[in-house]
């Protein structure tokens, strides 16, 4: 009797063990809700400079809450290291952001997205920050639709993906 191999599956196994054995630096995206208690933002921030501090290149987006606390982070440890990809113009952006913004050397904004809902734009940004990522870290609520949705596209394209929930 012989055995079928999916072989998809087993390049899959192999292309994510791969990943997790790669000694070198990564690119990741870090991504996540806006409404982040503050000792959330305070481990996030934490995570961001350690995964910096290591050599890692991370990517995110811009706005408050997850993705501020990463900003933060990675501007403390290596701002070279750090790309952050609005998903409009930096005008669009909370002022407090743009403040912190205007720190980081690889900023892309994407001023044809300005037409769109914010929701509309944030998900077509987060396909652009997963297809340039190795690793996606995700924090989020068993209700946050564009982020979930971010987290399956990421698997769809056999990244790694680390999902946390705040609730």
């Amino acid at each position: 009797m012989s055995q079928s191999i999916d072989l998809p599956k087993v390049d899959d196994f192999l292309q994510e063990l791969a990943t997790i054995q790669q000694t070198g630096s990564k690119r990741i995206a870090l991504l996540g809700s806006r409404h982040v208690p503050i000792t959330h933002q305070n481990l996030i921030e934490m995570m961001s400079y350690a995964l910096v501090l290591e050599g890692n290149r991370l990517i995110t987006s811009g706005s408050t809450g997850t993705n501020f606390a990463a900003i933060r982070g990675a501007l403390r440890a290596d701002p070279s290291l750090l790309t952050v990809i609005l998903p409009q113009t930096m005008d669009r952006q909370p002022r407090e952001s743009r403040d912190q913004l205007e720190n980081v050397m690889h900023l892309v904004e994407n001023p044809e997205n300005n037409s769109l809902s914010l929701a509309e734009a944030s998900a077509l940004c987060n396909q652009e920050i997963i297809s340039r990522c190795q690793q996606l870290i995700c924090f989020a609520f068993h209700d946050s639709q564009t982020l979930l949705q971010t987290c399956h596209d990421a698997e769809d394209q056999r990244k790694i993906v680390t999902l946390f929930y705040f609730d």
